[in-house]
C-alpha cells in the first residue's frame, strides 16, 4: 500500500494546501479573538445580579452547549437567508465558531472567578476596595492565571472544529483535501496531508499550553 503512496501529487497540491492552511489560521485566529470577547461579556452578564443581563446570558450559554456545532453552522448558513439575512461563507463560519466557543469560554472564565477564595474578596471589601478595584487587583489576576490552560485547550478544539466549515464551501485545510480527492481520487494522500497539518497546529498550541502551565506553576511556587 505504501508503495502506491504518491508523494508527487502531494507536492503538486502543496500550494493549495498552504492556502488552506493560511485560511485555517486566519479563521481560527479571528474566531478565537472574537470568542474571547464574546465569552468575557457573556461571563460578566452571567455572574451579574441584574436579571435582564443574567438570564439571557444563561440562555445563550445553555442553547449553544446543548446543540451540535454543525447544527449551528447550518442554521446560520441556510436558516438566516430565509429570514432575509445573507452572510458570506467565511464570515458565517467565523460567527458560528465565535458563538460556539464563546459559550464555553464564558464558563471557563466563570469557573476561574468562582475559584477565588471568598476570604480574599471579603478582605478586599474590608480594605475599602470597590467592586471594580476588587476585580482589578484581587479576582481577575488569579482568575486569569487559572483559566489560561483551559482557554488554550478550548482554542485547540476551535481549530479542529474549523474543519466543519468545509461543509459550507470555505476553502480551509479539509476543503482542500476534499478538492484533491474529487479531482484525483487519492483520499489517502489528501487526508493524511490534512491530518499532518492539523497535527502541526495541535502540537504548537499544546506546547504553548504546557509552557503557560509551567510558568503558572513556577509563579505559584515562588
Amino acid at each position: 500500500m505504501l508503495a502506491d503512496f504518491n508523494l508527487r501529487i502531494i507536492f503538486e497540491y502543496l500550494p493549495l494546501f498552504l492556502i488552506g492552511l493560511r485560511s485555517t489560521f486566519f479563521i481560527s485566529a479571528v474566531s478565537i479573538f472574537l470568542a474571547l470577547i464574546c465569552g468575557t461579556i457573556a461571563c460578566a452578564c452571567r455572574i451579574s445580579s441584574i436579571k435582564l443581563l443574567k438570564y439571557p446570558a444563561i440562555a445563550y450559554i445553555e442553547v449553544i452547549r446543548s446543540t451540535p456545532l454543525l447544527v449551528q453552522i447550518y442554521f446560520l448558513y441556510f436558516g438566516l437567508p430565509t429570514l432575509g439575512i445573507r452572510v458570506p461563507e467565511i464570515q458565517t463560519g467565523i460567527i458560528a465558531l465565535m458563538l460556539n466557543s464563546g459559550a464555553y469560554i464564558a464558563e471557563i472564565i466563570r469557573a476561574g472567578i468562582t475559584s477565588v477564595d471568598d476570604g480574599q474578596i471579603e478582605a478586599g471589601v474590608a480594605s475599602g476596595l470597590n467592586y471594580f478595584q476588587r476585580m482589578r487587583f484581587i479576582i481577575l489576576p488569579q482568575a486569569l492565571g487559572a483559566t489560561v490552560p483551559p482557554l488554550l485547550g478550548q482554542s485547540i478544539v476551535l481549530v479542529k472544529d474549523s474543519a466543519l466549515l468545509s461543509l459550507i464551501s470555505v476553502m480551509e485545510l479539509t476543503r482542500v483535501g476534499q478538492t484533491m480527492t474529487s479531482e484525483r481520487f487519492m483520499p489517502t494522500e489528501a487526508f493524511l496531508t490534512v491530518a499532518f497539518f492539523y497535527m502541526c497546529i495541535y502540537f504548537c498550541l499544546k506546547a504553548l499550553a504546557d509552557w503557560s502551565q509551567r510558568k503558572l506553576i513556577y509563579r505559584e511556587a515562588y
